[in-house]
């Protein structure tokens, strides 16, 4: 039998029953003829209370200390998952991030993984052994300092791992039964998915979807790693992430999939907006430059059309809130290169998204898709396209009445509620 690599979440080892019940789902893959290696999370909210606990020590703490503090969490959960498989009679190991050869980057805070060289984790498993990985870390190639991959980099963790060691599947487990048509807290009912593809899942990732870290699904589709999403709480067959139809998996029907995979939202964005920017070559370059020199990854970016009587023109954008701070202090340093008016910051805002590769053939999307949004109130403020997505920008306040019309507008509710929500956030 081939190797399983394994990702349990937060919520997945809240406590120590938790974490008992998880050894032994691990064990009953390990009895069943497959090598094991898992990658697990923090406990529970320890991430977020070790960042309480710095911000209580210090405003501005360095990156390298947060990355050295938030690290400890999985090398919390690592030991003690280990521990509970002894004592159900298998003997585990336990590696940090640098010792699973979890190369990356040099960024702290949000490093990307550039190579995996998994030496002591094959001898591991050469020996019998159940692999246990800190997720969410590794070590930078460059410097040699431990790094964080930032917010769901656990998920990355697996499926990075999964890539270096062949492995057969990579199993995401959650507090959720899978991937469903939106998120279960804001429409019960919504309906688990068998099967998603990659294009769609990256596409869900990227909007707001909390099951799948993007990077993740980017390793997953670059090697061909099928991703199972699943819940630890339960037996349940998941959701499977894959293109080929002879990936093991569930039976599957072969007839077209559904136009609309889901309903993603994200509240966890913010915009500005550039008011005044001359209508001049090289000006928006300008300004996005100093954004990149930022390390700030934007999204949605619209520019207006100018003004005639003044050849000025607006550029708004959006990126993640805890950028913010950063973009328009990054921007204010260029004001007079540029020679704009002003900035306009607003972080009450959600993202509200429609996705399906079905839209490359069907015709009155847009039209059905703003037509629910206007039946229910909800006022757009910006818009953004793919092949396969269309993407609004909405009030905040008005995110949870887009998400539900739009899910019903596409006949996406189930008959009867089927997501079940077992604990946490969903990561």
């Amino acid at each position: 039998m081939g190797i399983v690599v394994q990702k349990y979440g937060g919520s997945s080892l809240a406590d120590a029953d938790a974490i008992k019940r998880v050894a032994r789902r691990i064990v009953d893959v390990k009895k069943s003829g497959h090598d094991v290696v898992v990658a697990v999370s923090a406990m529970g909210d320890t991430t977020d209370d070790l960042y309480d606990l710095a911000n209580g020590v210090s405003p501005l703490p360095p990156a390298r200390e947060m990355d050295m503090l938030l690290t400890a969490g999985e090398r919390i959960s690592m030991a003690l998952v280990a521990m509970a498989i002894s004592d159900l009679g298998y003997t585990a190991r336990s590696f940090t991030g640098s010792q699973a050869g979890v190369i990356t980057d040099s960024v702290h805070g949000k490093a990307k993984i550039i190579d995996i060289t998994p030496g002591r984790i094959t001898q591991a498993i050469g020996e019998g052994h159940i692999v246990i990985v800190a997720g969410f870390q590794g070590v930078s190639a460059d410097t040699k300092e431990i790094t964080t991959l930032g917010r769901g980099g656990t998920d990355t963790t697996a499926v990075a791992l999964a890539a270096a060691l062949e492995a057969d599947v990579c199993e995401i487990y959650t507090d959720v039964d899978g991937v469903f048509t939106a998120d279960p807290r804001i429409v019960p009912s919504a309906r688990k998915l068998g099967t998603v593809s990659y294009e769609e899942m990256l596409e869900l990732a990227a909007c707001g979807s909390k099951i799948l870290h993007l990077r993740c699904v980017e390793y997953g589709r670059r090697y061909g790693i099928p991703i199972h999403v699943r819940s630890s709480f339960s037996q349940l067959e998941g959701t499977w992430v894959k293109n080929d139809p002879d990936v093991a998996g569930p039976e599957e029907e072969t007839m077209e999939q559904p136009i609309i995979a889901g309903v993603a939202h994200d509240v966890s964005e913010a915009k500005i907006t550039v008011v005044g920017v001359p209508d001049k070559v090289g000006e928006a370059a300008r300004i996005f430059e100093a954004l990149a020199d930022a390390q700030i990854n934007l999204d949605m970016i619209v520019q207006n059309i100018s003004a005639a009587a003044t050849s000025l023109t607006d550029i708004s954008f959006t990126l993640p809130r805890t950028d913010g701070q950063t973009a328009m202090t990054a921007l204010a340093r260029i004001q007079a290169e540029v020679g704009y008016d002003k900035l306009l910051y607003d972080d009450k805002i959600g993202k509200v998204s429609l996705i399906g590769a079905g839209m490359r053939s069907h015709p009155g999307i847009t039209s059905k898709f703003f037509g629910a949004l206007a039946s229910a109130g909800v006022n757009i403020g910006m818009i953004s396209t793919s092949e396969i997505r269309i993407s609004v920008i909405v009030d905040e306040t008005a995110v949870g009445d887009a998400v539900r019309a739009t899910h019903t507008a596409f006949d996406l509710d189930a008959d009867e509620v089927e997501a079940v929500v077992y604990g946490g956030t969903g990561r």
